[in-house]
């Protein structure tokens, strides 16, 4: 079965609010304010969820999906794939995913491509071939993996994204009576600030199990006497604590802190993966299968579990393709604790498919049609494309 089209889709959506709600400064973040910085963080954030997807149609007419997480500027990834990859794919025999995961890898990494943009596109391209795969095969992308080891994926809930710390606790106290067992906070804005919210989220409901994401904002001295807070009030994770190349700092900061460090969302290969294991800068690794690709997170997973370092697979603005890529991975990897769920995400994620995804604030139902597992809307991803 050859491959006869690759087309992308680059998609910018509204949701209720702004991915992490308001700016610091209380005011909207809106689709008209183009792309801003989240101060005190450094990076750029969108008033919308944008999204590159790609469609993989084999000459049977049978198509495989796949998704990169792109916050920012999808047309870039769109791009690569549209003038790199697609016309290698063109014409290529549809014998499994491997063998065409390799070619593509291959096409740029000798000129320093693996990473970024590139390793973007890439990942969007290798999940929609293991989707591909999984129609054609009529196995889900868990079969073709190996088999789940869950048919639920546990989650935590990503961001109480609200605007005071009195509002926060009380949005975490409602997701208690949801069945919520977990939360991240995202912090990252001063030490005396961080923990502040962690204890007033803590005191407002005291069962749940309370990890942090600093966002890289911290220096080596600062990670660590926040750290040495978060090991007293025995915190979940500490996440992204340093410059997210700053490998030494990190490595200093796991030694110093019970608290695991948790970093990945920025590394997108096994081979930096690799590095930090090797060098002990994590205890917990964050992948994002949006940025790595199936095949890529199957090697990392493996790697980690080499290292005695349990997964747990990053998701911020990803839609239902990234979703369920995330999901099937989760599920046939041995230590994976939980999933990253993002309440206000997981709508708009859930548009472009006709029937949702099974989430909530306790877990994930794991996909069992073929490949993903999961029904797209591809005439309202055609309609979305062109109103960007």
């Amino acid at each position: 079965m050859r491959i006869t089209d690759v087309t992308t889709y680059v998609l910018k959506l509204s949701g209720q609010q702004a991915y992490l709600g308001r700016m610091e400064d209380g005011s909207e973040l809106t689709e008209t304010r183009g792309y801003v910085v989240r101060e005190p963080w450094r990076s750029l954030y969108s008033g919308r969820y944008e999204t590159m997807l790609v469609r993989i149609t084999a000459e049977d007419g049978t198509t495989g999906w796949g998704e990169t997480l792109a916050p920012v500027g999808p047309e870039v990834s769109a791009a690569v794939v549209d003038t790199m990859l697609a016309g290698w794919l063109r014409g290529r025999e549809m014998t499994g995913v491997r063998p065409l995961w390799f070619g593509l890898r291959d096409l740029m990494r000798e000129r320093g491509h693996l990473v970024g943009h590139q390793a973007d596109a890439l990942a969007a391209v290798d999940i929609a071939l293991w989707d591909l795969q999984g129609k054609l095969t009529g196995l889900s992308v868990a079969q073709l993996l190996g088999g789940a080891t869950r048919t639920t994926v546990p989650a935590y809930i990503s961001g109480l994204a609200r605007s005071t710390d009195e509002e926060r606790a009380a949005l975490a106290a409602d997701w208690v009576t949801q069945g919520a067992t977990t939360v991240k906070l995202a912090l990252g804005k001063g030490i005396a600030t961080d923990l502040a919210t962690y204890d007033a989220v803590a005191a407002a409901a005291p069962s749940l199990a309370i990890a942090v994401d600093a966002h890289w904002a911290y220096r080596i001295g600062e990670a660590v006497e926040l750290g040495r807070e978060l090991d007293r009030r025995h915190a979940l994770f500490f996440e992204a604590p340093l410059a997210p190349e700053d490998v030494a700092g990190h490595r200093e900061l796991a030694t110093r802190i019970t608290t695991p460090v948790a970093v990945g969302e920025a590394l997108r290969t096994r081979y930096e993966f690799a590095d930090w294991l090797e060098r002990r800068a994590l205890r917990l690794a964050q992948p994002d299968v949006a940025r790595t690709g199936i095949t890529e997170a199957m090697a990392i997973t493996e790697l980690a579990s080499a290292a005695h370092v349990p997964v747990a697979f990053h998701h911020s603005v990803g839609l239902g393709i990234s979703l369920a890529a995330g999901i099937h991975v989760s599920a046939v990897s041995q230590d994976t604790p939980f999933f990253e769920y993002q309440p206000d995400t997981i709508p708009v994620a859930q548009s472009i498919l006709r029937t949702p995804l099974v989430a909530g604030p306790t877990g994930f139902e794991v996909p069992t049609g073929p490949g993903l597992g999961i029904d797209i809307d591809a005439d309202h991803i055609a309609t979305l494309a062109k109103e960007n």
